[in-house]
């Protein structure tokens, strides 16, 4: 086995290309773009390098074959706040072999080391945990944008090697082909019609006001939640809308007012992957025409919500119920629709599960953050989970 460093754009190439060998007979996968991927590592792009440091690696076999990859990274700002200092791996990809996965290990773990690490988290991402975090272990079906989607068999490569369960997520998914709880359209309707309350979607004529209230209740609901929390500013938003301006409709992004202080957000985009499926990570002028044809064609029928949250004083008073109820009249405009898919939970986070259960959402996939850490005698502590 020989191991490459990734230093130049044919190791990147070769980075980018293990996925699709890993994945070859594999018709579930869908390829991200490979420009999404080479963002994550470039530190004009990705804000995390600010106060991070990453490493990635590929493994070729026989013949110089592609067999496996991995991604080493430090958040600087996170990781002395645990009681072993941790870093991360992610973006890791490996043929069924345990060598050559602990080759990978072995070489992620030791970078870490040199850097002062004590222990690393994986699979995760040099980013927000929105994208490419935990590991697929059940419910091997259509992976939504930018959410993990592995072989069954990382989960036996990662316990072998040591990896112990630091926290277990869920993935919902609702019919939005069937009514929803007649308890919960009552207390969406009531919240509705309350004095005070109003429920307005994003427009893109009136961007500068909603980015800058979606960051304000963006910011205010995650502060007490995140144990190392960035404040979202409202020109990132924009210029993350901007970017994602050729899928995003303005009746998928609501913001909640109390007396017109914004207090609640919800954020969903047509799930792209569902086009990206028939691109294979490229979007060049073909693939381009492509997706727009695709797009016409409305081939997205289900939708991938990214984040929905309340600021605390306001938790517990039906305004998730409310966004629920809001999106239904959309989607009765917008009848390709059949599914959205709420991704992730995680198990520290009870009364989030329970909101999605309310609704109607059932859970179809589970995911696991796995920790490991590099003194073997150390004793190991699970995320705390709320009683």
């Amino acid at each position: 086995m020989n191991l490459i460093k990734v230093t130049d754009k044919k190791s990147e190439k070769m980075f980018l290309d293990t996925a699709r060998v890993i994945y070859k007979n594999d018709k579930t996968w869908v390829c991200p773009l490979d420009n999404d991927i080479k963002g994550v590592f470039d530190p004009q792009k990705n804000t995390y390098f600010k106060h991070g440091a990453v490493e990635r690696w590929v493994l070729t076999g026989e013949k110089n074959k592609l067999i496996g990859r991995i991604a080493a990274f430090i958040d600087y700002g996170l990781a002395n706040l645990y009681e072993q200092p941790t870093g991360g791996i992610g973006f890791f990809e490996c043929t069924d072999n345990k060598d050559t996965a602990f080759l990978l290990f072995d070489t992620a773990r030791e970078w870490l080391k040199e850097k002062g690490m004590e222990a690393m988290d994986g699979p995760i991402n040099f980013g927000e945990t929105d994208k490419y975090w935990g590991l697929l272990v059940n419910g091997f079906i259509h992976p939504s944008f930018d959410v993990p989607y592995n072989h069954p068999y990382y989960q036996n490569l990662f316990e072998s090697y040591g990896f112990q369960i630091y926290y277990q997520m869920e993935g919902f998914h609702l019919d939005i082909t069937k009514p929803m709880p007649e308890r919960v359209m009552k207390i969406a309707d009531w919240v509705i019609k309350k004095s005070g309350y109003e429920f307005k979607h994003f427009t893109w004529k009136e961007q500068e006001k909603y980015t800058k209230d979606f960051a304000e209740a963006f910011n205010e609901a995650w502060v007490s939640f995140k144990k190392h929390f960035e404040p979202l500013e409202p020109a990132y938003i924009r210029a993350t809308l901007k970017k994602a301006k050729p899928i995003i409709d303005e009746e998928f992004i609501w913001i909640a007012y109390f007396e017109g202080k914004p207090i609640g957000i919800y954020l969903m985009f047509p799930d792209l992957n569902m086009i990206l499926k028939h691109l294979n990570g490229k979007l060049d002028l073909i693939s381009l025409i492509k997706f727009l044809w695709l797009k016409k064609r409305k081939v997205m029928t289900r939708a991938k919500a990214l984040l929905m949250g309340v600021i605390p004083k306001f938790q517990n008073h039906g305004i998730e119920s409310a966004f629920i109820y809001n999106l239904l009249g959309v989607f009765k405009k917008k009848s390709h629709y059949t599914e959205i898919e709420f991704s992730w939970v995680a198990d520290f986070n009870p009364k989030m599960r329970k909101i999605f259960i309310a609704v109607g959402c059932v859970p179809v996939k589970n995911y696991i953050t796995y920790r490991y850490l590099f003194d073997r005698t150390k004793e190991f502590k699970r995320y705390p989970i709320p009683e």
